[in-house]
């Protein structure tokens, strides 16, 4: 059949690109045809991405699917070929979803809206490419191009330090990025012959030991600048606090994916063996990052860079459930990139919210905005309960995945398993405590004195020397002069599609993992079977020589997609 052979992924990439194209065309002067335009494509993609998948892909199978290849420079050995499969269906989603929203959160910047939306589409197109590139050279050049529009988009409609923090951004990915061109070079050069970049073929390559950990170091560079892992993690607060809103949707809610994506499908698929030896180091960060991002959080005035940090430690719990070596583990680790994607974006949308309101990001001067703004109020709080963890919302269950799967690792020794569980656990505990004085300080905060007297329904100033405001794209007034309006219609739908996912996969996970459980189950198969093969020859591979491992070389099985998981675990309703 036609549909069948319909390149449907290439579409879904395209689309958004060429249709940024017609934007400068656009018979438009005050940015509302161009926003609905924009609005239309994300709405069209999205719809489109889910018949797709609905139609076109099968959970219980761990290879890629809905396989597109064509030749692109066949004499460097590059191709366009795309695919999904386990890992990237779910991200394609959340991409999809965020990304649209995010146009929509958007409906009040009035300054340059044509550029605005051209470069939202544009990254649009360059972030579904990253998760459904096969050829590990296209997936550096739809990288690279994402950083694009990110950095314009901060640096022209950011705060008062936009251009720092545009700057820091793109020095800090840009330059990390370089370790995945290093690297795809080097995998597809291996080995003689002619040279290839599919990453099913690299899979099937056997490296020696040496390159493979030098590979897997370049790589977890890398993904961990994107991830924000401690300490490649400073450009996150800085980019968060001076980009807009829906910016800021975009970068918690898909670009930190990006990084844990990035993780699995090169560093566990393509270097288990490597993998191994790196596992221990990454669990270790990853408990650094989950106490130190909610330490941090407590010393932010500002209401964005707390929300940041928060980011960082729930990146954390992603590290941990990659370095577990379980089912459970991994599985968790994706569906916390998922769960976080959801609630970061909301959280970051109320955020804006706020902002509209108080234009103002400091917490001490928003006052007891929560009497005039009950629905802000109620939908924060709803952002907040999810964020830390609440039984019932979608961090719950991503997060005691990943506890489970670390707790019951049989690779790690009991006690490094209760320091890294214990560890972890004070993080949880730090974060309702941040998080809810955080509520406390935005909408009763009684001690001080608020920007504006929300008795007065002129809303008159009451400081006299009132704090410039910060514009964000949009019209500017004075704190003093802002208008405390209730969340509008729009914005009250834009929150409830990210909160109604929230709680739909808290109270029945199965419902997200069971399109990605073969393969993750494939994927934690393939680093078993490495760590068996490396520990048959030093079984004591985590006690001696860590960083400089003496080993024999092992033969290990194909990668990628090659093996067909049939176990997993049943806990949260996990599919076999």
């Amino acid at each position: 059949m036609i549909a069948d052979q319909f390149p449907w992924l290439t579409a879904i990439v395209m689309l958004p690109l060429v249709a940024s194209i017609a934007i400068p065309f656009l018979p438009d002067t005050n940015g509302k045809t161009v926003r609905w335009y924009a609005l239309g494509v994300g709405i069209a993609d999205f719809v489109l991405m889910c018949w797709v998948f609905w139609t076109h892909y099968d959970p219980s199978i761990s290879t890629f699917q809905i396989v597109e290849k064509y030749s692109w420079i066949p004499s460097l050995g590059l191709n366009w070929s795309v695919s999904v499969d386990g890992l990237s269906v779910p991200l394609v989603l959340l991409a999809g979803l965020v990304t649209t929203l995010s146009i929509f959160a958007a409906w009040e910047v009035d300054r340059k809206p044509k550029l605005f939306y051209f470069l939202m589409l544009v990254m649009y197109s360059a972030q579904i490419g990253v998760f459904v590139a096969q050829d590990i050279m296209l997936l550096f050049i739809v990288w690279e191009l994402e950083l694009i529009p990110v950095y314009l988009l901060i640096s022209i409609w950011g705060g008062q330090n936009r251009r720092y923090a545009a700057t820091k951004f793109l020095i800090y990915t840009a330059g990390a990025s370089i370790f995945i061109l290093i690297a795809a070079l080097a995998m597809g050069f291996y080995g003689g012959g002619a040279p290839t970049f599919d990453m099913v073929e690299l899979g099937l390559k056997d490296y020696p030991l040496g390159l493979e950990l030098l590979l897997y170091a370049g790589l977890f560079i890398a993904f961990g600048v994107k991830l924000a892992i401690f300490p490649f993690h400073t450009w996150l607060p800085d980019a968060h606090g001076e980009a807009s809103s829906p910016v800021s949707m975009i970068l918690a809610g898909v670009l930190l994916k990006m990084g844990g994506y990035g993780l699995i499908r090169l560093n566990l698929e393509l270097l288990p063996k490597a993998h191994v030896y790196f596992a221990p180091i990454m669990a270790v960060l990853g408990v650094v990052n989950i106490i130190y991002g909610a330490l941090n959080s407590f010393g932010q005035s500002n209401m964005k860079r707390r929300l940041a940090n928060s980011s960082i430690s729930h990146m954390g719990f992603v590290l941990l459930g990659i370095a577990s070596f379980t089912d459970l583990g991994i599985n968790g680790a994706l569906l916390q990139m998922i769960s976080h994607g959801l609630i970061a974006s909301v959280l970051f949308f109320l955020a804006g919210v706020t902002y509209d309101r108080t234009h103002t990001m400091v917490m001490d001067e928003m006052g007891e905005i929560g009497k005039v703004m009950p629905k802000v109020f109620a939908l924060f709080t709803a952002g907040a309960l999810a964020s830390l963890a609440l039984p019932g919302m979608s961090g719950f269950a991503s997060e005691l995945s990943v506890f489970v799967g670390v707790a019951t690792s049989d690779i790690y020794s009991d006690s490094f398993r209760a320091v890294i569980v214990l560890l972890a656990a004070v993080g949880v505990i730090l974060t309702p405590i941040y998080l809810l004085s955080m509520l406390r300080q935005l909408f009763y905060n009684c001690g001080t004195l608020a920007a504006c007297d929300l008795e007065d329904l002129n809303l008159q100033n009451q400081r006299d020397n009132m704090d410039e405001a910060v514009c964000f794209g949009n019209s500017c007034v004075l704190p003093g002069d802002a208008p405390f309006i209730d969340a509008q219609p729009r914005e009250v739908a834009i929150a409830f599609c990210f909160l109604i996912p929230i709680v739909g996969i808290g109270f029945y996970p199965k419902m997200a993992m069971q399109v990605y459980d073969a393969k993750t189950v494939a994927v934690n198969a393939e680093v078993r079977e490495s760590y068996i093969q490396i520990a048959q020859v030093n079984p004591r591979i985590y006690a001696e020589a860590l960083l400089l491992p003496k080993i024999a070389e092992a033969q290990r099985a194909p990668a990628l997609g090659k093996i067909t998981g049939s176990e997993s675990a049943s806990v949260l309703g996990i599919v076999k």
